[in-house]
């Protein structure tokens, strides 16, 4: 079962430029507190979705050409959730429960930690403070990422898809690509994001097979009310976001 949908899903999402990664639920909430647990039994079969660098070009851009005049709230956000939603056409006969990224509970936790979700699913390696041996950093606060053996830090986790008709008793954890294997380069990597993250430099952590494109590297280093512009949006579409 988990491979049919599997197939069905990379049918329907790879030529968006997005990537699905298949999960059970307990493999995610076995290493988290339980305040951050997905509520549902541990086999629950489950996808993290991970849009790529081509998802610009292959989603947003037509994204936004057909539906410039409903897009009310952050393009890329607004796209992938438009997509999600369609893809539980595909499943009629399933219930498929949604989560995006941005999506927060009312005790403002997100409703799932999306780094997580991209390690235990292998999807790509989320390297934390715990990770190297010798740590420099005292008690400064270090925040982790993650990174992926092909696009290094060029992609963004955008949600969860979760089947809770569906148990997968079965289904073998892949373990994520360790592609920053040395201590040095660990160390390398976590001092990037956490104190030069807006030169994008530890997004080239390793040698990357695509990463974005420069029309792609100026939109998100734009503030996001200067975004509408740069898809050629409306003075209206703006108006009515950030007013």
């Amino acid at each position: 079962m988990e491979r049919r949908v599997a197939e069905r899903l990379r049918g329907a999402l790879g030529p968006l430029g997005l990537e699905p990664h298949a999960f059970k639920v307990g493999w995610y909430n076995a290493v988290l507190q339980p305040a951050f647990h997905l509520p549902y039994p541990d086999d629950t079969l489950a996808f993290v979705i991970l849009s790529t660098p081509s998802m610009f070009d292959k989603a947003l851009k037509p994204f936004v050409k057909k539906e410039r005049l409903k897009i009310i709230r952050d393009p890329v956000d607004q796209c992938i959730s438009h997509h999600l939603s369609r893809v539980k056409e595909k499943f009629p006969d399933q219930r498929v429960d949604v989560m995006f990224d941005y999506e927060i509970l009312p005790s403002r936790k997100p409703k799932f930690l999306a780094q997580t979700a991209a390690h235990v699913a292998g999807a790509a390696y989320y390297y934390q403070r715990k990770d190297v041996k010798h740590d420099p950093w005292g008690k400064k606060k270090i925040y982790g990422v993650c990174i992926h053996p092909k696009y290094g830090g060029w992609f963004a986790i955008r949600g969860l898809l979760l089947f809770p008709d569906i148990q997968v008793l079965l289904l073998e954890q892949p373990a994520p690509v360790d592609c920053v294997s040395t201590e040095e380069k660990r160390i390398e990597l976590l001092e990037q994001f956490n104190f030069h993250w807006q030169d994008g430099r530890y997004r080239d952590i390793i040698e990357v097979k695509e990463r974005y494109s420069e029309e792609q590297r100026v939109y998100f280093a734009t503030p996001p009310a200067e975004r509408f512009r740069l898809l050629g949006l409306t003075q209206e579409a703006q108006r009515i976001t950030f007013h």
